[in-house]
């Protein structure tokens, strides 16, 4: 299905990856009423998993990509979610956003801003999302990050 926020990924020259399987035993989203809870998506794009530690070998600006390639899946597990149509996600809610970083590392924030801005980019007013970017010792997989989410369904 084709709408507004399609035409908008489109404008923005993004695609949308297939919607990940979970790599354990939990389900990629739960619907409870109009909240849509989508499970941790992971750093990772068309070359495979996008992995390192902030504050060691990977810079902000490359932290700041994993997370816009996170925001990309949860788009994605979003869209499975509403059977193929982004239009029904009334709004973003929440991004809780783990960092794999070293003990110094405190630029959490602008890491995540890389799926925070891509979530505005795509649903305009809409996408502004109350947020938490923490600092972890590792992450599933050695990511350098993975972002949790919430939306609103029409």
């Amino acid at each position: 299905m084709s709408g507004t926020i399609d035409a908008r990924l489109a404008e923005l020259d993004l695609t949308l990856p297939s919607a990940p399987t979970p790599a354990a035993n939990y389900v990629p989203y739960v619907i409870s009423g109009k909240m849509l809870y989508v499970s941790g998506q992971i750093s990772q794009d068309a070359n495979g998993l996008i992995t390192g530690r902030l504050g060691a070998d990977v810079d902000v600006a490359a932290g700041a990509a994993a997370a816009a390639r996170c925001a990309l899946s949860l788009m994605a597990q979003a869209r499975a979610a509403c059977g193929g149509d982004l239009d029904q996600v009334a709004r973003v809610v929440k991004l809780v956003g783990f960092v794999n970083s070293t003990p110094d590392f405190t630029d959490q924030p602008k890491v995540i801003n890389g799926a925070s801005d891509l979530m505005v980019a795509v649903f305009g007013d809409a996408g502004r999302h109350a947020r938490s970017a923490v600092s972890a010792a590792s992450l599933p997989m050695g990511v350098a990050v993975e972002i949790e989410a919430v939306f609103e369904l029409r």
